[in-house]
């Protein structure tokens, strides 16, 4: 399991993701909004929108928020609009970073991720500085109670899935090509099997261990630039241990 995923597995089970709903639901109407302008607001003929609505769903987001940002997103009703945007930079120990924004303010924004770096001994980096070491994929989770090891295998190989990493303790995490990411996923409904979610991510091509001290930093800048209200993801390349990472926690 990647060092970020662990990072996320860790705050699922502090119930981190419990407390910040609301920070959440933000985060996914933003991204209804941004989907449902771009290809509309139906999820059959939008790709897009069916991967974000179906992380709504798992996170038990309220049908109206749902409905109100897909008719902001539509023009249905006024809405702000967002503009798409991807920093990179560093945090302690050269552990790369990308940050990927939705914001109505992108000089003010970029000035608050600048100073959540700064602040904790990161910095930005220029465009292409850090990018070149992350690739991207799909990446569809799926409950362990739905099936067996070898059953989720053989299901994902057949459904064109290319990895399955079964270290975390709740999910499957599969990895698909970008462009296979909905047929694996509807091959895999057919299946039977109820994806948690679906969506593209950027997995680090290497990573960069750091300990101790340098450990805390990291994951302290890691976690200031999830709460960002215009943040929506955060991609890194470190490699932390089980025992600093719960010691972060304050486990």
């Amino acid at each position: 399991m990647s060092g970020h995923s662990k990072w996320s597995t860790i705050k699922r089970k502090k119930g981190a993701a419990d407390a910040k709903r609301g920070k959440l639901f933000s985060q996914l109407a933003k991204e209804i909004a941004v989907a449902a302008k771009a290809g509309g607001g139906d999820p059959t003929t939008n790709a897009r929108l069916r991967s974000v609505l179906l992380t709504a769903r798992s996170q038990n987001m309220p049908k109206e928020n749902v409905d109100r940002a897909i008719k902001k997103g539509t023009g249905e009703l006024p809405g702000v609009i967002y503009e798409e945007a991807r920093y990179e930079g560093y945090a302690a120990g050269g552990v790369a970073l990308i940050i990927d924004l939705l914001t109505d303010n992108k000089n003010r924004t970029v000035a608050e991720i600048r100073h959540i770096l700064t602040r904790n001994g990161g910095a930005m980096a220029e465009t292409g500085a850090v990018l070149w070491n992350f690739e991207q994929k799909g990446q569809i989770t799926i409950a362990k109670s739905a099936c067996s090891e070898d059953e989720m295998f053989e299901k994902a190989i057949e459904a064109g899935a290319e990895d399955v990493d079964t270290e975390g303790p709740e999910f499957y995490e599969l990895s698909t090509k970008p462009s296979d990411l909905h047929v694996v996923l509807d091959a895999l409904e057919k299946a039977g099997l109820k994806a948690a979610s679906a969506q593209l991510t950027m997995f680090p091509k290497t990573t960069i261990k750091v300990e101790g001290s340098a450990a805390a930093n990291v994951l302290r800048v890691v976690e200031a630039l999830e709460e960002h209200e215009d943040v929506q993801n955060v991609y890194a390349n470190f490699d932390i241990s089980d025992e600093d990472m719960a010691a972060a926690m304050g486990d």
